[in-house]
């Protein structure tokens, strides 16, 4: 009898520090499944556009491979959703947490508690303003002052031989967040060199496509002489296109439209005329989220700046590479 109590007494003693190096708490329900998967707790913006639906795409499929276990959640791009699904994903005690930032600002109290928790979080597509970036392990995604760049050197170059004014209107994305406070600030900075170029209306789009189209609409009604339409993403241009041709305009004639994104539909309106220059933002960010992720649980260090490689489009560069376009 003595010897078999030693002999439990042993298996508990064993089987204690193996429970504790899964991180979990025996529920399967975050901290490291019972199987041994990591548990990514995945906060999106939502579905606004054909990017964000490639982008999570992108993240679900690459988790599935990688054997990631993902909590998905959609913010419906609502900031009050992101922070209760991060306090949702603290409480089940995940092993890491990632999010696309809905704005930049706000996001400081639920970053810390996800930090005391022990939690590590990683920054994905947008950033986030804090100070404090002890807050987060690293962000990856593009370089939205460069894509606003790009926009604003691809227009100074087309009109190098004409001093007339240039009247620009600007649809902007999502007021307050990363990418349209830079993909602004980005074009503003190349365009202000030289003073023929004029943005005469700027607005959010909301990164839709039919509030691209409304917002477009008040622009040709306040503004008959619009030369250039800057959209900080495709679905806003391609809401704009419907607008300027029901105006009895020709977009890409009349009108000359720059977008940010090369998304399918985008890239089918530049190949087609529509749209004069895309600057691409990749959303297939999921196999280099999932690198990161297992880097980041597995305790090795990584760089805090992620940039993704990126590109540009003419039409003649859209028509060849659409066969084969991912998203």
């Amino acid at each position: 009898m003595r010897r078999k109590i030693s002999t439990i007494l042993l298996a508990a003693a064993l089987a204690g520090p193996l429970a504790a190096c899964g991180g979990g708490d025996g529920d399967g329900a975050g901290g490291g499944t019972d199987d041994g998967k990591i548990t990514l707790g995945f906060s999106q913006v939502g579905a606004e556009s054909g990017w964000r639906t490639a982008n999570t795409k992108s993240i679900q499929d690459s988790a599935k491979q990688a054997g990631i276990d993902l909590k998905f959640s959609d913010a419906q791009q609502k900031q009050e959703n992101q922070i209760k699904a991060i306090r949702s994903f603290i409480q089940q005690k995940v092993d890491i947490i990632a999010f696309s930032p809905v704005v930049e600002s706000g996001w400081d109290t639920v970053l810390k508690e996800a930090k005391d928790a022990g939690i590590p979080v990683i920054l994905t597509d947008r950033a986030v303003d804090s100070t404090d970036t002890t807050l987060y392990k690293t962000f990856i995604g593009s370089d939205f002052v460069e894509e606003g760049k790009k926009a604003g050197d691809w227009l100074v170059n087309q009109y190098t031989t004409t001093t007339d004014p240039v009247n620009i209107v600007e649809l902007q994305g999502t007021t307050g967040s990363a990418p349209a406070n830079d993909r602004k600030k980005g074009f503003g900075d190349v365009i202000a060199t030289d003073p023929k170029f004029k943005i005469i209306a700027s607005q959010t789009g909301e990164f839709t496509r039919a509030k691209g189209k409304e917002v477009m609409e008040a622009f040709l009604k306040a503004n008959p002489d619009i030369d250039v339409l800057y959209a900080h993403n495709d679905d806003m241009g391609l809401g704009a296109i419907e607008a300027i041709e029901g105006a009895g305009k020709k977009p890409g004639t009349d009108i000359k439209i720059i977008t940010v994104d090369a998304v399918h539909d985008g890239m089918q309106a530049l190949a087609d005329g529509k749209i004069n220059f895309i600057v691409e933002c990749s959303p297939l960010l999921g196999p280099q989220l999932m690198d990161l992720v297992q880097k980041v649980h597995a305790g090795e260090t990584v760089e805090p700046r992620v940039i993704t490689k990126e590109t540009t489009f003419t039409q003649e560069q859209a028509k060849a590479v659409l066969p084969e376009r991912q998203y």
